[in-house]
């Protein structure tokens, strides 16, 4: 049944992605260039999921896919350039700090998908380098197997109660720009005293924002303090035993850029991929199969998923994520040790 629906899909965004206005030359030319290569931090199903929708749609084009961790993706591509190595064509990453810092080294290239004028401000770089593909907030997770929805924490202070001790999973921001960017947002929010008392209740630590999910799943822990909702909302659509809680006081709202770079061997390839993940149907995809938010103004999202006008949303600016990033790592290991 699964491999049907995906089939279908696949084929449904075939047929849009070639009848989509595209320049005859652009895409002739990424067809000589035979492919494009794509750094990611998207959670690997939903990544895998879009390249094969783009390959569906431009046969003769192949997605070369290379998924981890926010911080370590802007690590290899800076040690690349280091030894010369310029292989990637399209960056996307959830530091949106990354892109301020690529943009002022001029390592990347303009270029406008049809469209996303209609975007909201926060979705876009001024000077039109970088543009949000889709967006993210943090929430609280637990098991319903293990934790009542009484019980269940309900605010970001909750999580400081000393019974969940030893009961709780976090990310870490030194590998995930989602989870930095949450950091931040907090410590804006509540100070960093609040998370030298978090760490009083001795957190189980994971890399991935994707991770804390699996991790709440099991039960291994049954508290997640943070994570992108999109992977609890997947997860608990698979049937595990997981509940999401969106914080009244306010959630951090992620929104992750992408990019392609100056000196992409693929160039044409990439503006046709990077067009690609912008139109509506691949957005609209990330809402439904996938529960990510973007800023396309015409996507829908599904029912049982709040709208981001239903939440408190905390921003976070991408110059003072720059400007703070060693800050977070280096006070977030001083209160978890790692």
């Amino acid at each position: 049944m699964r491999t049907t629906w995906c089939l279908a899909l696949l084929a449904t965004l075939a047929v849009a992605g070639g009848a989509a206005a595209q320049d005859a030359k652009l895409v002739d030319a990424a067809r000589k260039e035979g492919k494009v290569v794509w750094y990611t931090s998207l959670a690997l199903p939903t990544a895998e999921r879009l390249a094969k929708a783009f390959e569906a749609a431009y046969p003769g084009i192949k997605v070369e896919l290379n998924r981890t961790g926010s911080e370590r993706i802007l690590q290899r591509v800076m040690q690349e350039l280091q030894a010369n190595i310029k292989t990637v064509d399209v960056i996307h990453t959830s530091d949106a700090g990354h892109f301020v810092m690529l943009k002022d080294k001029k390592l990347l290239a303009r270029h406008t998908p049809p469209g996303v004028e209609r975007f909201p401000a926060g979705f876009k770089d001024r000077d039109g380098y970088y543009y949000g593909l889709r967006a993210t907030v943090n929430a609280i997770a637990y098991n319903t197997r293990v934790v009542s929805a009484a019980e269940a924490p309900k605010t970001w202070k909750d999580l400081l109660d000393p019974k969940w001790k030893g009961k709780m999973v976090t990310a870490h921001p030194g590998y995930s720009g989602v989870i930095a960017t949450h950091v931040l947002a907090l410590v804006k929010l509540l100070g960093w005293d609040y998370f030298k008392q978090l760490a009083a209740n001795q957190l189980m630590l994971v890399q991935s924002a994707n991770d804390p999910s699996g991790v709440v799943a099991s039960g291994e822990r049954p508290v997640a303090v943070d994570g992108g909702d999109y992977t609890f909302y997947q997860i608990k659509k698979k049937g595990n035993p997981v509940e999401i809680v969106y914080p009244k006081e306010g959630v951090p709202l992620v929104i992750s850029p992408t990019a392609i770079t100056a000196f992409a061997p693929h160039p044409s390839a990439a503006r046709l991929f990077t067009d690609f993940s912008f139109g509506r149907e691949l957005q609209q995809l990330m809402a439904d199969s996938e529960g990510l938010y973007t800023g396309h103004p015409d996507v829908t999202y599904p029912a049982d998923k709040p709208k981001l006008s239903e939440l408190k949303l905390l921003t976070v600016d991408p110059d003072e994520l720059l400007k703070r990033n060693e800050e977070i790592k280096k006070r977030f290991v001083e209160f978890f040790g790692a």
